[in-house]
This record gives structure tokens, C-alpha cells and sequence, in this order.
């Protein structure tokens, strides 16, 4: 029995003591974001490369749009059909759109394109970095006089936090969209009548809830997938596991900072 004990207390030293290891290296690793993206440049210290950093925008941005967009539309189209179905016993079928919109721009706007945008960016920055870091060619950079944190990881993180932002707001749009075509073309609610309530419903509150949000997401996914990208050990399999391990986390820490955004907005603001 005091085996037992002794072995499930230190097993869960263990992992206290990794949780700490992994916070540190994170805290590390956004000192050295905020020295090398924010405070180097003004010291006449090499900045992150207008090149590489564009590069990053389009991989973020344009590349993402058909699938935010796609996502986005069909679930203001599902979510118009669901809120119809309860509202027309009420005699209220007319409020659909105003359901849809305020819908989309505080909550599902920011967390279906922060969940996409991890599937898919979180994934792509963590495999590219792992491959990296397994082939040394991290270790190459440093040996050549250039800082890894400014090359690799600045770019990525600045972008992904301008890009996701404005993703959001376009997936508001779309997704106002999609609950205005099945309103108008399958519901039988007149189309101005239908954007007409849209429009009333939404307030500054709602949008900027919704961006200020996504500026959270984005620095989450951002932060988890290029700390686990550097954090890779061994081969093609150490990048599989790591990949896998950062969209999972990704995906959870959004869920669970946006309980957290909703309770503060909610009862703060």
C-alpha cells in the first residue's frame, strides 16, 4: 500500500515538474518573441525580413480563405434552419436573422476560423518547424550568426496575429451570409426584412468581442504551435506526435479561453 502511495505521489511530482519545465520554456520563448519582434528593431538589430514575413501573410490569409469562408457560411446557413425551427412556434421567425448574426460575431465567428486556422496553420508551423529542428538546421542558423526566435518564429507569430483577426471578420460576414440565403430563400422571410433585423441586433459590443477574442486565439495557436515545433525530439515520428499534439492543444486552449472571454465580457464590460 505504501508503495502505491509513494508511486502516485511521485508520478504526480513528475508531471508537475514538466508542466513547470514547459511553462518556463514558453515564458523563454515569448521574451524572446517580444525582444526580437518588438524591441531589436529599434536597436538597429536585424529585423524579421519583409519577405519571409509576407510570405507568412499569404500562407495565413489567402490561403485560408476558401475553407473559412466555406465553414463559415454553411454553419450561418445551419444555424438559420436550427434557430427558425424553435422560433416560428414562438411567431417569431422574423428574429432568425438577428439569432445568426449576433451569433457569429460574438462567438462562432472567432472560434470555428480559430479552429480552422489551428488545423491548418498551427499544424503546417509545427511540422515545419520540427522538420527543422530534427534535421539541426535550427542549430545551422545559430551557427551562421542568425537568431532562430527573429527568422522563425517572429514572422509566423506577427502574421498569425494580424491574419486571424481579419479572418474573423470575415468569416462574420460570410456567416451572416449564409444564415441570409437559407432566411430568404428557403425560410420565406423577406431579404430586407431579414438584414434589416441582422443589423439591428448587432452592437460595437458584439464585433469587438468577437475581434478581441481572436487576438487571444491567435496568440494561443501561435505560442503552442511554435513551442512544440521546437520542442521536437527524433525523427518523422517525433514531427507526427508533435503535430498532432499541438493541433489537439490548440484546439482545447481555445475552447477553454473562450469560456474564459465570454465570463469576462460578460460580467466586466
Amino acid at each position: 500500500m505504501l508503495t502505491k502511495i509513494n508511486s502516485f505521489f511521485g508520478s504526480l511530482g513528475k508531471t508537475f515538474r514538466d508542466c513547470m519545465g514547459e511553462l518556463s520554456r514558453i515564458r523563454k520563448l515569448m521574451e524572446e518573441f517580444f525582444y526580437w519582434g518588438i524591441i531589436a528593431p529599434f536597436t538597429g538589430k536585424r529585423g524579421i525580413g519583409r519577405e519571409n514575413f509576407a510570405r507568412q501573410l499569404t500562407f495565413m490569409g489567402n490561403e485560408s480563405l476558401f475553407i473559412v469562408f466555406l465553414v463559415s457560411t454553411s454553419i450561418g446557413a445551419v444555424l438559420a434552419l436550427q434557430a427558425a425551427y424553435q422560433l416560428k412556434q414562438f411567431g417569431a421567425l422574423l428574429y432568425t436573422g438577428a439569432l445568426v448574426s449576433v451569433s457569429m460575431a460574438r462567438e462562432l465567428g472567432p472560434v470555428v476560423t480559430a479552429i480552422v486556422i489551428a488545423g491548418r496553420v498551427g499544424a503546417a508551423i509545427t511540422a515545419e518547424l520540427g522538420t527543422m529542428k530534427v534535421q539541426e538546421e535550427v542549430d545551422a542558423l545559430t551557427t551562421m550568426g542568425i537568431p532562430p526566435i527573429s527568422f522563425l518564429i517572429v514572422p509566423r507569430m506577427l502574421a498569425i496575429i494580424v491574419m486571424l483577426p481579419v479572418l474573423t471578420c470575415l468569416s462574420f460576414a460570410v456567416g451572416i451570409f449564409g444564415g441570409f440565403l437559407v432566411g430568404s430563400l428557403c425560410l420565406g422571410i423577406d431579404a430586407n426584412l431579414y438584414m434589416k433585423a441582422s443589423f439591428d441586433a448587432l452592437v460595437a459590443k458584439d464585433i469587438l468581442t468577437g475581434l478581441a477574442k481572436s487576438f487571444v486565439f491567435a496568440a494561443l495557436i501561435g505560442v503552442i504551435a511554435t513551442h512544440t515545433g521546437l520542442s521536437v525530439k527524433g525523427g518523422a515520428d517525433g514531427v507526427g506526435k508533435a503535430t498532432t499534439q499541438s493541433v489537439v492543444a490548440s484546439i482545447i486552449s481555445v475552447i477553454v479561453a473562450d469560456g474564459f472571454c465570454t465570463a469576462i465580457f460578460f460580467y466586466v464590460f
